[in-house]
């Protein structure tokens, strides 16, 4: 499983100076883009200079994977044995269509571990067999190519993905594994960003994937436990400690009743904080 997931950076690697950058930007993840960001005629550079970031040990604690192209590419097939052979983190498997695709990338990436992206109508018919794979560990939804797909409009609030968001998210909690949402792609609309953010969070996603440094510090704010949330877990917690001691039924926690689920909530909200500052 990967660790906290807050903020996931995209990097085009065909491009030294923003892998020289990544180094200091405070994304919990970067994934380093060997496909939609590279032009053709650089991809065999961004993928040596994707795995050489991998390797340098350069980059701090952040999770570092690397988003190989398609096996339908000419790229994809040596994309993947590169990656395997860097050992990153995960490799970011783009427009997977069901198990049988991840059978395939297995077979070329070993152990390596897997980021699904869920971006097109037959990600989404598959979505439980993906989210099942033994070698998946992450959901990233591909929101704009699943717009395009669908032929939705990528409007304020996204609506029209809604459902499909739901139904990703339902899948990533089904298997037990971690799920970010997709990008936002005005770099420079903070507050909708933001408000996008929030969405994603309320619904359920643990991080956001990003297309520019700036949208880093708001991710990280949005998806860290509260010093307030932190103080009522600790008290859910020793709560459910004494009434254990005490051989009590009945948990209560600032007048209200709490259960088992609060409980595994509250160890979530410590672990997810405890995870963010061993990151800084």
């Amino acid at each position: 499983m990967s660790g906290v997931l807050r903020s996931v950076l995209y990097m085009p690697s065909s491009n030294e100076r923003a892998l020289e950058k990544a180094k200091t930007i405070p994304a919990d993840a970067i994934i380093f883009d060997l496909e939609d960001a590279v032009a053709p005629d650089a991809k065999e550079l961004a993928r040596e200079q994707a795995c050489a970031a991998v390797v340098s040990a350069a980059y701090g604690n952040k999770t570092l994977t690397i988003r190989c192209n398609g096996l339908d590419t000419p790229w994809g097939t040596a994309d993947l044995l590169a990656a395997a052979a860097a050992k990153p983190h995960a490799v970011v498997i783009p427009k997977v269509s069901g198990p049988e695709h991840l059978e395939r990338v297995a077979a070329l990436a070993g152990d390596t571990r897997i980021w699904a992206m869920v971006e097109t109508p037959a990600a989404l018919f598959a979505v439980r067999e993906i989210a099942a794979f033994k070698q998946v560990d992450v959901l990233v939804m591909g929101t704009n190519d699943l717009a395009k797909e669908l032929r939705a409009a990528l409007v304020p609030g996204r609506a029209p993905l809604y459902p499909h968001l739901t139904t990703a998210l339902l899948a990533a909690r089904e298997a037990g594994k971690a799920i970010v949402d997709g990008v936002y792609n005005d770099v420079k609309d903070l507050e909708g960003f933001r408000a996008e953010c929030l969405q994603g969070q309320q619904m359920g996603f643990d991080g956001k994937t990003l297309v520019h440094p700036t949208q880093v510090e708001i991710a990280n704010e949005l998806w860290a436990p509260s010093e307030e949330e932190i103080d009522h877990a600790r008290r859910v917690i020793e709560a459910f400690a004494e009434a254990e001691r005490d051989g009590k039924g009945v948990v209560v926690v600032d007048g209200r009743m709490v259960e088992n689920l609060h409980r595994d909530n509250a160890l979530r909200t410590l672990a997810t904080a405890e995870a963010i500052a061993a990151l800084s």
